[in-house]
C-alpha cells in the first residue's frame, strides 16, 4: 500500500501581502504547475498585489484566475516607468494565460531620402540613421509603396542603389518612363535634382501649397523666357500634385502628428485598428487582434495596447484613444518613455472625432472579417476531423513540401496551421544537403529529424496534425522517423495526388502507409488540406528556386575563364552582389578594374 499523495500546501495571501514593499515593480502570478498566469505592474507593490485578495467584488475573469494562483513573485524597480518597460517584456516573452496579448513584433516601415549628394528615395525598416531623413512610420509596407511610386511620378528622385547609380552608363528603364530624372548621367544638373527633393520634403511634411506656388512661379518664369517644354513639365507636376491632393484621405487644417487607435468588440473577439497621421495627412492604418480578450472591456484592452505597441517605438506627441479612463498615470508613463510630452485625448471633438470614427469603422470590418474567415475555418477543421475520425483537440497542423529541379537546389518547407489561420511567422524552410540529388525520401527524412528532434526535447510546440505532400513511400519515412523520436502518437496523413493530378482527387495516405481516404470533391475538410498543402508548396518552391538562382549564378561566375576570385571579387564588391551583377549592362562590366570591354562582353553574355 502506497503513502497517500501529499497536496501543494495552499497559498497563503496573508503571508505574501505582509511581505511586500511599498515600491514599484512587477508582479507574477503563478499556479501550481510554476505557469505564469498573469504578470502586471504597480505604482506601490503591496497595495496592488494585496488588492486582488481583499476586494470581495471581482470580474469573473480575475476571480478565476486567483481561484488558480498558487504562488506571488515580484521584482521592485526604479521607477513605474520601468515597471512597464519590465511588465511589457514578460508579457511579450512569457504570453501569459490572463494578459491581454498583441502580437506584433515587426518595427513599422519609413520612407527614406538618403544622404547621398543626388539622394536616394527608398523603403527603410530597422534603426534609424542620422545620415539620412526618414518620414513615417508608416502603418505597412504598402503605403510606403505607393508614397515612392507618387513621388516618383511627381518630382522624378532616383530609387536605385548607390552602386547602381555610380556605375550607369546610360539612363535606366524607369527615365524612359518618366518617373526618374537621370541624375546618373547628368541628364538633370545637382541644383536642379536638389529643388526636386526639396519639394518632395516638403510634401512630405504636408506643405503642398508651398511646394505649388514654388512650381507655379517656375512654370511662369519658364513661359516668360519662352521656354515652352519646361515650363509644361512645371505644369504636369502641378496638375499631378493638385490631383494628388485632391485625393487625401483626411487633411487637417492644423497638421501635427497623431495616432488614433479604437477597438471593436464581438463575440467575444476584439479588434484593435491604428490610424497614423503625419503632418495633418493620414498614412493608412493596420489592425491588431488581442489574445485572451475574452470578458475584458474597451478600455483595458486599449490600455494594454498602448502599453506593449509604443514599447519599442516612438511616441507621437497626440494619441486619440476611443475609451475613457484615467489618461493621466498613461499620460505620464509614455511621456518619460518617449522624451517628450504626450496628449492622450479620450474625449475628441472636431477633426480627431472624425479620424475616431473612421478608425472604429476599420475595427468593426476588420473584426467582421476575421469572425467570418475564423466561421468558415471552424466548419472546415470540424469537416476534417469527423472525414478522418480525429478527436476535437486536434487543432494545430503542420505540413512539409520538398523541392528541387533535378535533384538540384533541394528545400523542404514547413508551413504551420492553427487557431483556423496560417501562421506565417511560425514557417520554415530548409536546406538539405549531404543527400543523393533527387532522393525525396532522404530529403523529407532530413527535415522531419531536424525538425523534431527539437521539439521532442520541449524546444518547440507539437502538432496535433503532420501533413506530407507525397505518397506511400514518404509517409513510411516519416512514420519511421516519429517513431524513432518516440512521437509516434502524433496524427499523420500523406496527400497524395489524384490521378492526372488533378485537385479533388487527392488520396490521403495513412500513417500504416497501407490505406487511404477519399473525400469528397466539395468536403470543406478537403478544402481545408488543399489549401494548407498548397501553402506549403509555394513557400518550398520560392525558397527553392532563390536557393537556385543564387546557385547557378555563383557558378557562371566561376565557370567564367578570365574571371578569377580576384576579379569575382571586384564584380560583387562593385555591384552590390550577385543580382547587380547580372543587371549590370556592358558598359557597367568594362568600368570594373581589370575586367576589359572584351571580357565584359563574354561575362554578359554568358549570364544572359
Amino acid at each position: 500500500m502506497t503513502a497517500p499523495e501529499r497536496s501543494a500546501p495552499a497559498f497563503d495571501a496573508h503571508a505574501l501581502m505582509s511581505s511586500l514593499p511599498h515600491l514599484p515593480g512587477v508582479y507574477r502570478m503563478l499556479n501550481a504547475k510554476n505557469d505564469v498566469l498573469y504578470v502586471g505592474k504597480a505604482r506601490d507593490l503591496k497595495k496592488r498585489v494585496s488588492s486582488y485578495f481583499q476586494k470581495t467584488s471581482q470580474s469573473p475573469r480575475i476571480a478565476l484566475m486567483l481561484t488558480q494562483v498558487a504562488a506571488v513573485e515580484t521584482t521592485a524597480t526604479r521607477s513605474e516607468a520601468e515597471a512597464l518597460i519590465l511588465e511589457n517584456n514578460l508579457i511579450k516573452s512569457l504570453a501569459p494565460r490572463y494578459n491581454i496579448l498583441f502580437r506584433d513584433d515587426k518595427s513599422y516601415p519609413y520612407l527614406m531620402l538618403s544622404g547621398h549628394a543626388h539622394p536616394r528615395l527608398g523603403f527603410h525598416r530597422g534603426a534609424l540613421d542620422g545620415k539620412h531623413r526618414y518620414f513615417g512610420p508608416f502603418p505597412h509596407t504598402g503605403a510606403v509603396r505607393e508614397s515612392i511610386q507618387l513621388l516618383q511620378k511627381i518630382f522624378r528622385l532616383r530609387t536605385c542603389e548607390d552602386s547602381v547609380f555610380q556605375n550607369r552608363s546610360r539612363p535606366c528603364l524607369l527615365h524612359q518612363i518618366r518617373r526618374c530624372s537621370a541624375p546618373c548621367v547628368g541628364l538633370i544638373d545637382g541644383d536642379a535634382y536638389g529643388a526636386d527633393v526639396k519639394n518632395a520634403e516638403l510634401f512630405l511634411q504636408g506643405r503642398e501649397d508651398d511646394v505649388l506656388q514654388a512650381l507655379g512661379q517656375k512654370m511662369q518664369q519658364a513661359a516668360d523666357l519662352q521656354r515652352y517644354e519646361q515650363a509644361a513639365f512645371y505644369r504636369d507636376q502641378i496638375q499631378a500634385l493638385s490631383t494628388t491632393q485632391q485625393k487625401q484621405y483626411a487633411e487637417s487644417s492644423t497638421g501635427g502628428d497623431a495616432d488614433v487607435i479604437a477597438c471593436a468588440e464581438d463575440k467575444g473577439a476584439a479588434c484593435v485598428n491604428l490610424v497614423m497621421v503625419r503632418k495633418g495627412r493620414q498614412l493608412g492604418d493596420k489592425s491588431f487582434f488581442p489574445h485572451n480578450a475574452e470578458g475584458v472591456t474597451t478600455a483595458e484592452v486599449l490600455q494594454a495596447f498602448l502599453a506593449q505597441h509604443y514599447l519599442n517605438r516612438q511616441v507621437p506627441p497626440v494619441i486619440v484613444v476611443g475609451a475613457e479612463f484615467d489618461a493621466q498615470e498613461t499620460e505620464a508613463l509614455l511621456a518619460e518613455k518617449a522624451g517628450h510630452a504626450v496628449l492622450l485625448v479620450t474625449r475628441p471633438q472636431g477633426q480627431r472625432r472624425a479620424w475616431l470614427e473612421m478608425a472604429w469603422k476599420n475595427a468593426q470590418l476588420a473584426l467582421s472579417q476575421r469572425l467570418s474567415h475564423a466561421s468558415n475555418q471552424e466548419v472546415r477543421l470540424a469537416a476534417l476531423r469527423e472525414a478522418l475520425g480525429l478527436p476535437d483537440t486536434v487543432q494545430r497542423i503542420e505540413c512539409f513540401d520538398i523541392s528541387h529541379t533535378q535533384g538540384e537546389a533541394t528545400v523542404a518547407s514547413c508551413v504551420v496551421y492553427d487557431r483556423f489561420d496560417m501562421r506565417n511567422s511560425e514557417y520554415r524552410r530548409y536546406n538539405i544537403t549531404g543527400i543523393q540529388a533527387g532522393d525525396d525520401y532522404a530529403a523529407m527524412r532530413s527535415v522531419l529529424q531536424r525538425r523534431y528532434e527539437k521539439i521532442s526535447r520541449g524546444e518547440g510546440v507539437v502538432p496535433d496534425l503532420i501533413l506530407i505532400d507525397g505518397g506511400k513511400g514518404q509517409v513510411g519515412v516519416a512514420r519511421d522517423v516519429m517513431t524513432e523520436l518516440g512521437m509516434n502518437d502524433i496524427f499523420l496523413f500523406g496527400v497524395a495526388k489524384g490521378e492526372e493530378r488533378r485537385p479533388g482527387l487527392e488520396q490521403l495516405i495513412c500513417a500504416d502507409a497501407r490505406t487511404s481516404i477519399q473525400l469528397a470533391r466539395d468536403n470543406p475538410g478537403l478544402h481545408l488540406i488543399q489549401a494548407i498543402r498548397d501553402e506549403a508548396h509555394r513557400f518550398a518552391i520560392t525558397g527553392h528556386r532563390a536557393r537556385r538562382g543564387t546557385a547557378r549564378l555563383a557558378s557562371s561566375l566561376e565557370g567564367i575563364s578570365g574571371v578569377g576570385a580576384k576579379r569575382r571579387k571586384e564584380l560583387l564588391a562593385r555591384f552590390g552582389g550577385l543580382k547587380g551583377v547580372t543587371g549590370a549592362s556592358i558598359d557597367d562590366l568594362a568600368q570594373v578594374p581589370g575586367i576589359s570591354r572584351k571580357l565584359a562582353e563574354k561575362i554578359y553574355q554568358e549570364l544572359h
